[in-house]
């Protein structure tokens, strides 16, 4: 490493490579320790390797203290106890350990991160954005999918023991991509993640950096992507994390003397520091770990101060993650960057950087959750009043590229399932959790689901159980769990529900009309073949719903472009004929919800539908979805 080029990047805010500099780094005959705390008033150093007694480490003219030691090995544990302002004494861990000690300790761990050898490049050179392919994720906590009856504490699966679980899920129910939930050390259960106090190091709870290595390795042999979840905003309280690092606010500030609005620590970004910390981990994950993207957490906290528009932007955390975005795509281009934002700021939060934008390649839709969720919430009757809250993602869908999510904050804090808010019998609930899947993907936009979403639980996750698999014994359960599995393949096997979907035309709704009823007709367009659904979220049958599914459209009488050649030498000067026609369709019924293997109680039998003059005639049950390909 170019020690000079390094510092002036550090100091720049720049850096995507600090973490080859700070921490602990093995080397033939010694260990090399760095730390940043410039207004530390002494650093020591102690741990397994010399019995942990404080031995003290040398300060340079940049604020950067060094130890070395013949004894320090791979495995060993370790800590800083930094000194600082009004008899300061902490004991910190090593912001840039690649390891880390499983709570309740806090030490840090020697480990070597470059040991592991990937056998992924077939992967790597294919791997896309997915902007014109099928993207649907499933999003899980490593430690809650599966519980491991073996470990009597946790009951957690190491990630070597994980891989083939996940990646025989997501190969059965057609996923294309993992997201696992922030796997970056962290020190209390029940943040799942996203309080961190080793942001370079993976958690132990699921085994070493290898056994992290090879679950992304075999996802990748297998076909199948992964993302992680990325917290820049924010961190733990904890004392021997980051919090007052050298004795001062070194990481963070506190607007109006607070946190966070979870009680953390807000990052620093108009540090250049703190920049580059938070970038380098960044490249840390992608470059080191193999992840194919970064789902940022809180982006409106990047946006906003304190996430509240009302308190105006925040421009060091825009630079911040408009920097950071440029540097990944640049270094990474196939790499996917997601922002889970629900704020409604109109500057492109998926737009160039260079034109004000943020640079992500995707938004979480969260106006589409919101409001279809609440839709869903209603009784039959109340939908008729809000019929529109299922089209209005529609009128500001071209303004990004938008993912829709469900994710795990639908599932917490009190909301209960996704089939837990929605009102009636349980085959009825059933049902319209059918139509609402369906009508999620024949809506523009990638998709993602939280695990157990696919076997419609009962009850609100949490991350001391697992998936309640065993709801599969239930023929409803069974059912909702092989419609996932059929979207899921009509997803990925037809252009239409995927390609060119963020231009418009490729969309077009043929029935959104506040009628008295609760009727949708949707339609997904592509050359090579398009699709329509029909959707009925009212309790009421509807016999003979007609639809107009075709338009006229003028075309000339005579088919050279010319017009005739004598009555252009004759000057007549009047212009052809036009006439009205109709190239009348096929409708060919392909999915529909009310078929018993769904849970419902419809023979599958075939169903094909013509047009005549453009509109087609055709029956929906109560919570019923007709999936139609155009031929």
């Amino acid at each position: 490493m170019n020690k000079e080029k390094f510092i002036k990047e550090f100091f720049e805010g720049t850096s995507m490579d600090a973490y080859l500099y700070f921490g602990a780094h093995v080397m033939k005959s010694k260990t090399v320790f760095r730390t940043y705390a410039p207004n530390a008033s002494g650093v020591n150093i102690f741990g397994d390797f010399n019995g942990w007694i404080e031995e003290p480490m040398v300060r340079d003219e940049h604020g950067i203290w060094q130890y070395e030691s013949g004894k320090a090995k791979e495995g060993h544990l370790y800590k800083y106890v930094i000194y600082g302002q009004n008899g300061y004494r902490m004991e910190h861990a090593d912001p840039y350990a690649f390891g880390a000690e499983l709570r309740p300790g806090s030490a840090s761990r020697i480990t070597d991160p470059t040991k592991y050898k990937f056998n992924d490049e077939k992967w790597m050179k294919e791997r896309t954005d997915c902007l014109d392919k099928p993207l649907s994720i499933y999003e899980m906590h490593a430690g809650a999918f599966r519980r491991n009856p073996k470990d009597e504490e946790n009951g957690w699966y190491n990630y070597r023991e994980l891989a083939p679980l996940v990646i025989d899920h997501a190969k059965k129910t057609g996923f294309d991509h993992i997201e696992v939930m922030p796997l970056c050390e962290y020190p209390f259960d029940g943040s799942w993640g996203y309080q961190l106090t080793g942001f370079f190091a993976p958690t132990c709870r699921y085994g070493s950096p290898e056994d992290l290595k090879f679950f992304v390795d075999e996802c990748h042999k297998a076909g199948i992507g992964v993302i992680m979840d990325f917290v820049p905003v924010h961190f733990a309280v904890d004392d021997f994390a980051l919090k007052n690092y050298d004795s001062t606010p070194l990481y963070e500030y506190y607007p109006q003397g607070q946190g966070s609005m979870w009680g953390t620590c807000l990052f620093n970004h108009a540090r250049a520091e703190v920049s580059s910390f938070l970038m380098s981990c960044a490249e840390y994950w992608l470059k080191e770990y193999h992840f194919d993207g970064l789902r940022t957490d809180a982006v409106s906290l990047l946006i906003y101060n304190g996430g509240d528009k009302d308190k105006g932007e925040n421009g060091a955390g825009m630079h911040f993650i408009r920097t950071l975005n440029t540097l990944i795509k640049k270094k990474h281009p196939s790499v996917m960057l997601f922002a889970e934002d629900s704020s409604a700021w109109e500057g492109g939060v998926t737009g160039k950087p260079e034109e004000g934008g943020l640079g992500f390649d995707y938004k979480w839709n969260m106006g589409w959750m919101y409001d279809g969720l609440y839709y869903m919430s209603l009784s039959p009757q109340q939908r008729i009043s809000e019929y529109h809250k299922l089209t209005f993602s529609m009128w500001y869908f071209y303004n990004e590229r938008f993912i829709l999510s469900l994710s795990h904050d639908e599932v917490v804090g009190g909301r209960g399932t996704i089939l837990g808010k929605i009102p009636g019998s349980e085959e009825e609930r059933f049902a319209q959790l059918r139509a609402y899947y369906t009508y999620m993907l024949m809506h523009p936009g990638k998709k993602l689901q939280f695990m157990g979403n696919e076997v419609g639980e009962l009850t609100e996750w949490n991350e001391g159980r697992e998936v309640e698999f065993e709801l599969l014994e239930r023929p409803l359960n069974k059912g909702l769990y092989d419609l996932i599995c059929e979207l899921n393949s009509l997803y990925a096997g037809n252009k239409a529900f995927y390609s060119g979907e963020y231009e418009p035309g490729q969309f077009e709704w043929l029935h959104c009309e506040q009628d008295g009823r609760a009727l949708y007709v949707m339609k997904r367009n592509d050359a090579s073949g398009s699709f329509a659904a029909v959707l009925n979220f009212g309790d009421a049958a509807s016999e003979g719903f007609e639809i107009r599914a075709v338009k006229a459209q003028k075309e000339d009488d005579e088919k050279s472009p010319e017009g005739n050649t004598e009555e252009k030498k004759a000057g007549s000067g009047k212009s052809r004929k036009k006439q009205n026609r109709i190239k009348e369709e096929n409708w060919k019924l392909i999915l529909d919800t009310g078929w018993k293997k769904f849970g419902g109680n419809i023979d599958k039998k075939n169903e094909t539908h013509k047009t005549k003059a453009g509109i087609l005639s055709i029956n929906i049950g109560a919570f019923e979805a007709k999936i139609y390909k155009i031929e």
